[in-house]
């Protein structure tokens, strides 16, 4: 289940060096984008763990793809690399919505556990216990329960449903899905995906909680509104 890390650096040498080093070391996906806007559109469409983003970039600065996406809702947990020192550009760089900065150069053992520290914040998994409507999920168990009692759900099932739980009331691609459930021993399809959600949505009728399909778009958990 590699994290999914979108790059957005133009200097082609330093993101060739750091997708090979965080591919290797970590075990990330690394996608690059090597301009702020082309970043922007992808963000707008994809689903990523998180985003590592250079401020100088060519189209659309860093300051201003990291306001436009926080504006537009986009919780995607960024650390910014930045060569600017200054305590005035950190606190800026931290107002308009990074999660932390790293300043040039940088050891890679760093870059990587900071950047673990904010995908597993962003996730959820320092909580013991998390929830939508009467669903829950204890961490510790590893068990769900609806309406008070213990759902029965296969190894595959529970990891989908606690991946739109960690997410709940925000879309949730099937790429997302399937690169946090794929393995070397079984390669899952988006039609997969399409089979377990249809189980998942079997098991949760009757109850204040739903999963929506957003075309296009990908999946959404969220309460039932009674009117």
């Amino acid at each position: 289940m590699a994290l999914r890390i979108l790059l957005v650096e133009d200097e082609p040498d330093l993101a060739h060096w750091l997708s090979k080093s965080l591919s290797q070391t970590a075990g990330f996906n690394v996608e690059w984008a090597n301009d702020g806007l082309l970043a922007y559109k992808r963000l707008s469409v994809e689903e990523f763990d998180a985003v590592i983003l250079d401020l100088g970039l060519p189209s659309m600065d860093g300051h201003t793809l990291l306001s436009k996406l926080r504006a537009e809702g986009n919780l995607t947990p960024i650390l910014v690399l930045t060569a600017r020192d200054s305590l005035s550009s950190r606190v800026q760089t931290l107002d308009i919505g990074a999660d932390d900065f790293i300043p040039k150069p940088f050891m890679v053992e760093e870059l990587i556990a900071r950047i673990s520290a904010l995908i597993r914040r962003s996730r959820g998994r320092d909580k013991p216990h998390m929830s939508c409507a009467s669903l829950t999920y204890d961490s510790q168990t590893k068990c769900f329960s609806l309406l008070q009692k213990t759902l029965s759900l296969t190894p595959r099932e529970s990891e989908v449903l606690r991946i739109l739980l960690q997410k709940s009331g925000e879309p949730v691609g099937k790429v997302f899905i399937l690169d946090r459930l794929s393995d070397t021993d079984d390669e899952l399809t988006a039609d997969a995906i399409e089979v377990m959600v249809h189980r998942l949505r079997k098991k949760l009728q009757g109850s204040d909680v739903q999963i929506t399909t957003l075309r296009g778009i990908g999946y959404c958990l969220e309460p039932i509104n009674e009117t």
